[in-house]
Parts: C-alpha cells; structure tokens; sequence
C-alpha cells in the first residue's frame, strides 16, 4: 500500500505539471499571434520541440539520478515547470519560447525517469501492471484538466492568464513534492550485471522490448493522435450531427481523446492488475495486439456512424492496454537485467517512437492514402502479435 502511495504521489505531481503543456495545444494554434507568433510552422515546431530533446537528454538524466535523489529530481522538474509555464505568459519572441519548451522536454524526462525508477523499486512481478496502470492513469488527468480548462480560461481571458494559473498550480505541488516524493535513488547497482548476466544491450529480449515500445508509441502516442481529425475529416467530409449537435472533425477528435483521458485513471491500473493476476502480462499484450490489428484494419470501411465511432473507441482502449502492459513489461525486463539503464533505454525508444509518428504518419498518408496507412499499421501489430506470442510459449522469458 506504501509503495502505491508513493506512486500516486509522483502520478499527480506530474499531472499538475502537465497542465501548462496540454493547454498550449489547444490554445496555441488559435491565439499564436497573442503569444507573439507570426506563422503556424512556429506553432508546430514549439509543439514538437519538447519531444526532440528528450532523446538526447535520456541518457543524461538517467545518469544523473545516480547522483541525486529521486525526490531531489522531481522538484528539480517541479520549478523548471513553474519557470516554463510562467514564460508563455511572459516571453512574446519565438526563440525565447523555443528555448523554455526545450526546457519543458527536460522537466518532463526528469518526471518520468522519477517515476519509472521508483517503479522499478517498489513493484514486485505481482504489482507491476498495477502500478504501472496506476502511474498512466493519473498523470494523463494533466491532459485532461489542461486541455479543457486551459481552452476555456484561454479563450475567456486569454493565454496569458491560462499560463500563470497552471503555473501557479504546479508551484503549489512543490511543497508536496519536498515532504512526500520517495527519497531513494537507484543505486549504482542498478547499472551493474546481475548474476553474471550479459549486458543488457546483448540481449535480444531487450532489443525487442525497445522496438516495441517505440513502434506502440509512433502508431498511438504519434501516428493515431496526430491523424485522428485528419481521418475524421476525410473520412466524411463536413460537420458531424451525433445526438442533435453539429461537431466538425477537430471537435470531435478531441471528445474522442477526451473519452480516454476520462477512463484512463480507473481502467488503466484494472487492466494493469489483471496482467498481474494472469501470471503473464504477455499473454494479455498479445490479445490486445490482435485485436488493434483488427480494428485498425476495418476502421476504414463505411458503416454506421455509431459502429464506427465505437471502433475508434475500441482504439483508444486498446491504446490504454498496450501502453499499459507494454511498460510494465519494459520494467519486468529491466528487472532481470541493467535496471536504470535499461529504462533509460525504454524511455529513448518510446520518445523517438512519439516524435517520429507525425511525420512518418502524414508523409505516409501523402504517399499511400489513409486507408493504406491504417492497413499498414495493422500489418505491424499482427507482427507484433506474432513474435510475442512465442516467447510467451517458451518457458524462458523474452
């Protein structure tokens, strides 16, 4: 019970932190000239930029919580958020803007590598999805709460006003952060071989657990996210009418990334539990491999509008599923091998996975259509499928 404390702690710390960032992708593109923007592109590339620097900032924060406490590292993250969010109220010049995103980038890799360590140390191979799931669920309430209020106090009173609030509201975590954040680091150890195993980079079960964290995430976190109201649109072109109101696609992909949001902290740490009760997170990681590759595969076909709204529901869960499960099994292999590097790793593959989607996503939509995109996506996670399936029959693990 201790251990899930800690990790609702740090989940709502980083939720409160999130806010700033969720809100400026909603205001951003419509009030960019308020925030001293002259162009969309600048609009883009301040968006995308946080998830640029993480690659090459994984590895240094990974080595840097060696060092300090993971505690010490989350206010770290907690002031840099303050001085982030308060400066998109302050700094009107697009390179100044550009420089506290990539600050941004830093304070959410030191977030999340935080809350990964203290995972790491806490879960056991019977609380691991739980934990996990838990960990998704709460700090995605940031998005959440960020997109919807952030739009409306943005719109009501503009971006300036939505900045200081969000910043005022993860400076008043900090407080929580100092007395309650886990004081523990991951010990050097951590980093060493264990048993006389190979490095962690020599194992194929590694290799393959990356590859699987950065194709989930460009096809969901990248991909998915960033196609969606461009294949709501295509898909029929005009304003949709569901239960007497008229949505247009940007509308109605946001309701559909909400919905998410909404289930994510209650159905995130169940599904999480049940990988755990299964006795092999791996086997529920399959099912719901086949089953997005079936749904991805027909989402594209004409039929009802309920029908079809509901199977890019079905999507959306089978996000929260795999994110899920996929990184409790990222923790359940570095567990058996380089602990903090390994996560280290993980989270490299997972944030060049997100960064690469919305490029790979609309120049493929370009290239082949987006139909064929979606058909491709589901081809990759029947391969997926595929190749978990057989470690999941052998009785050494991947």
């Amino acid at each position: 019970m201790a251990n899930k404390r800690q990790i609702i702690i740090i989940s709502l710390i980083t939720a409160a932190c999130l806010l700033g960032d969720s809100m400026l992708y909603i205001a951003m593109p419509v009030h960019y000239k308020e925030m001293g923007l002259t162009s969309l592109w600048e609009v883009g590339l301040l968006l995308s930029v946080n998830r640029l620097v993480r690659l090459p900032l994984n590895p240094l924060i990974g080595w840097l919580y060696q060092k300090i406490h993971i505690r010490t590292g989350i206010m770290i993250a907690v002031v840099l958020t303050f001085v982030t969010t308060s400066s998109y109220s302050l700094l009107h010049q697009f390179w100044l803007l550009f420089i506290m995103r990539s600050v941004w980038g830093a304070a959410w890799t030191l977030l999340r590598l935080g809350a990964y360590f203290t995972i790491l140390q806490t879960s056991t191979p019977t609380t691991r999805g739980s934990l996990m799931g838990t960990y998704n669920g709460l700090f995605r309430l940031g998005s959440l709460f960020g997109m919807l209020l952030g739009g409306m106090i943005a719109d009501l009173y503009g971006v300036d006003a939505a900045a200081v609030s969000f910043a005022i509201a993860a400076l008043a975590v900090l407080p929580f952060t100092a007395f309650l954040c886990p004081t523990s680091i991951p010990a050097s150890a951590n980093y060493r071989l264990i048993d006389g195993s190979v490095p962690y980079w020599k194992s194929p079960g590694i290799w393959w657990t990356l590859a699987s964290g950065m194709i989930i995430a460009m096809l969901y976190q990248g991909m998915f996210t960033a196609t969606l109201s461009h294949f709501i649109e295509g898909y029929n072109p005009g304003n949709y009418v569901i239960w007497g109101w008229t949505l247009g696609a940007a509308s109605l992909a946001g309701i559909l990334q909400a919905v998410r949001w909404v289930w994510e902290p209650f159905l995130a740490p169940w599904f999480g539990r049940l990988s755990d009760r299964t006795g092999s997170s791996r086997k529920l990681f399959v099912l719901t491999l086949l089953l997005a590759a079936v749904l991805f595969a027909i989402v594209s076909v004409h039929m009802p509008l309920w029908l079809w709204l509901l199977i890019l529901l079905g999507i959306q869960l089978t996000a929260t599923i795999l994110t899920t499960v996929m990184d409790a099994l990222a923790v359940d292999a570095a567990t058996r091998q380089q602990k903090a590097a390994a996560m280290t790793s993980y989270s490299v593959a997972t944030d060049l996975g997100a960064a690469l989607g919305p490029t790979l996503g609309y120049l493929s939509d370009s290239a082949i259509g987006t139909r064929c995109l979606y058909m491709t996506a589901a081809a990759l996670l029947l391969a997926m499928a595929i190749r978990w399936y057989r470690p999941w029959k052998e009785s050494e693990p991947a």
